[in-house]
């Protein structure tokens, strides 16, 4: 980037790039127990694997909420529950968030604050709903900060869907060559964002990723060293 003046807007992936959720099996595990429902995190854990082999995650824009319950009937019956099974995967879906921890990465609360005081754009891209949005973001006291947030309802398409960052590009009044993207899955977050001409960054914070091709970073505050935005 030629200038600090081209860079107007800031994109980021929700899970996994600013903010931390529990695991899948241990959350499930509280709510069946709530509900008079013993099973171990292992059987859990099983059911949760074989029920997530089977489903297509792109059938998410249109189903949408529906998908969610969907996936949890088919686990309730993998652990052989059948008493009332619809009502419980509602209650599941519904409550999800009340029983999930999410935190906010360090990394995140300090960057976000940074880009907020130098007056750039910020936004969400995220493949999640909007009703897992409407929980986890006021969770994380971030219910009011973004400019604007892209779910899978807003467009009924999912990233790496060029069409959902040329969105929220738009909404923000910014071109490509003007906006940075971060999220930390290649195939949704990176590739998706690079076909929509942003600059792209894997936020890597274990290092996984050995794939040199990749624009790599180990923090989100190590976008003020690579690019013209500090």
């Amino acid at each position: 980037m030629e200038s600090k003046s081209q860079v107007k807007a800031v994109l980021f992936d929700l899970g996994g790039t600013l903010v931390k959720t529990a695991e899948i099996p241990p959350v499930m595990k509280r709510i069946l127990r709530d509900c008079g429902i013993d099973r171990s995190l292992e059987e859990i854990s099983q059911a949760w694997r074989k029920v997530d082999e089977k489903l297509n995650f792109r059938d998410l824009p249109e189903l949408l909420d529906e998908f969610w319950v969907q996936w949890n009937v088919r686990i309730l019956r993998t652990l052989q529950v059948n008493s009332d099974t619809r009502r419980l995967a509602e209650f599941i879906a519904t409550h999800w968030w009340d029983y999930s921890d999410v935190t906010l990465y360090p990394d995140a609360e300090r960057m976000l604050l940074l880009l907020k005081e130098k007056g750039l754009k910020i936004g969400i891209v995220t493949n999640g709903l909007q009703s897992d949005v409407d929980e986890i973001l006021p969770k994380v006291g971030l219910q009011d900060f973004f400019d604007i947030v892209v779910v899978i309802d807003t467009l009924r398409k999912m990233k790496p869907d060029v069409e959902v960052f040329r969105y929220a590009l738009q909404k923000l009044e910014a071109v490509p060559s003007e906006a940075i993207f971060v999220g930390d899955e290649i195939e949704a977050d990176y590739k998706g964002a690079k076909g929509a001409g942003l600059t792209v960054y894997l936020v890597d914070r274990d290092r996984r990723v050995q794939d040199e091709s990749v624009h790599k970073i180990s923090s989100l505050e190590d976008l003020f060293e690579l690019t013209n935005i500090g």
